[in-house]
């Protein structure tokens, strides 16, 4: 290994609540713990309201204070005429340039054998503008394949992320799917397992417990319509949703329609994930698509077993079906709530699964995947 190598992680944003944030941090500090000089650096700024609160313990650079202005161009003669338009558009123009003036700046400030790594295909936009010569430049995506390609996504990544040094994804399976689509400089490094708490949770209290942000992709709506047809037949359990979000109005007004005030608890966000999860009995996870989720390894760490949908390969990766963990087909509510049931019914189900649950997601713990990324700066500097 290189030892004091500079390595800067660049993301959309540099402090907003999320599972790239979350990942950013924990890879900051182990880069550092491995002698390493770390800057994260974000495209801007997140809202007050959705920013987490404690700063990294390494320098942290926005390029803007808030999010960009969107590019426009005249499609119309109207258009052309729009001077007020025109003068706006020159403005982002010259903020953009200034942008991307202070990332050569910062990248100018490294050492031989400093690696950028992008954690967000947007970022790319500024990247590809700046002076990077003499720095490898290593692209990530922390969605599977599937939901990129449903989405605006899978055209910037394959305009973006061709020419980079390397393309990373988070499981084996999509680096296959990705090299089968034509993309020919991918690997994959999963996420590293952020803490193993040192006492399991008991699994003594009635409770199923959800972390994530209120969002459309990860389906707590479709959650709600698994617990209507749990909450009927559990009647001493709890739903608790730990998160916040855009779609936290209309979730309470579904919650409401189905009847489920009574059982469904808004727990809002928090800082204490394991004590959350020592309060659980069982975790659940509704998303429509994910990469390598970090709740799902956090809930396992702490030895409660999870119902999950199986909508990206990290999931399936992650839970052993069956033996850690029961998965259903994706966006199939009957199917999640048949594995939650099983789950709430069965307390030996219950605990053999987490304390497996326990074991197993330890194949992930941060040495091992810190050992995959020295192996890639080596291989890098080559």
């Amino acid at each position: 290994m290189s030892a004091g190598r500079d390595v800067f992680i660049l993301s959309n944003t540099t402090d907003e609540l999320g599972g790239v944030t979350v990942w950013t941090r924990q890879m900051a500090r182990l880069f550092q713990s491995n002698g390493h000089r770390v800057h994260i650096i974000g495209i801007h700024e997140a809202e007050p309201q959705r920013a987490l609160p404690e700063p990294p313990d390494c320098p942290v650079t926005a390029l803007y204070p808030a999010h960009p202005p969107t590019p426009w161009a005249p499609r119309t003669l109207r258009d052309h005429c729009d001077l007020a338009a025109r003068r706006r558009e020159a403005a982002r123009a010259a903020a953009k340039r200034q942008a991307v003036g202070r990332l050569t700046n910062l990248f100018r400030t490294a050492r031989p054998g400093a690696v950028l790594i992008v954690t967000q295909v947007w970022a790319m936009e500024w990247v590809r503008e700046a002076d990077t010569s003499g720095m490898p430049v290593v692209g990530m995506s922390h969605e599977s394949y599937a939901y990129s390609r449903a989405c605006h996504r899978y055209r910037w990544i394959r305009n973006n992320y061709a020419s980079v040094d390397r393309w990373l994804v988070l499981t084996q399976e999509d680096a296959d799917t990705w090299i089968g689509d034509g993309m020919n400089n991918v690997g994959f490094v999963p996420n590293a397992l952020p803490r193993l708490p040192e006492v399991p949770s008991p699994r003594t209290e009635q409770v199923v417990a959800s972390i994530g942000r209120f969002s459309d992709q990860k389906g707590i709506d479709l959650l709600l319509e698994t617990w209507a047809q749990v909450a009927p037949r559990r009647p001493g359990w709890r739903l608790r949703l730990y998160g916040a979000g855009e779609d936290e109005q209309d979730l309470r007004a579904q919650c409401t329609r189905l009847g489920l005030d009574g059982s469904v608890q808004w727990m809002g966000r928090t800082g204490d994930v394991p004590g959350a999860l020592a309060g659980s009995s069982v975790f659940v996870q509704s998303s429509r698509g994910e990469g390598f989720p970090l709740a799902l390894m956090e809930a396992m760490a702490s030895g409660v077993p999870c119902a999950a949908f199986d909508c990206a390969p990290g999931v399936r990766e992650i839970v052993r079906d069956g033996e850690d963990g029961l998965l259903a087909p994706a966006g199939d509510t009957e199917a999640l709530a048949d594995r939650l049931l099983r789950l709430t019914g069965n307390p030996r189900m219950r605990d053999g699964m987490g304390e497996r649950a326990r074991v197993n997601v330890q194949r992930f713990a941060e040495p091992e995947v810190l050992g995959r990324w020295e192996e890639l700066f080596a291989l890098l500097e080559r």
